[in-house]
């Protein structure tokens, strides 16, 4: 599974680092390296609202505080 996480200025702004970290945490906790494709990309296109983040070509708006649920719901939820 491919999951991207946009790094463009806006992003960034809204805690794009912070979710990379979450993430990267949450794959390593629940042991799915081998599973889990994490990536960085700059600006997709999405910059109204959240951090923009791309899985398996769905894209979604994420705040830092919507991190895990969007975690265990999507991607968990999808393995």
């Amino acid at each position: 599974m491919r999951v991207t996480i946009c790094i463009g200025s806006a992003c960034h702004l809204k805690g794009s680092r912070e979710i990379i970290t979450q993430l990267q945490s949450l794959v390593k906790e629940n042991r799915l390296e081998g599973q889990v494709d994490l990536n960085g990309a700059f600006c997709s296109g999405h910059c109204v609202s959240g951090v923009c983040v791309t899985l398996n070509g769905e894209v979604y708006s994420l705040k830092p505080e919507d991190t895990k649920e969007f975690f265990e719901k999507e991607i968990v939820g999808r393995l």
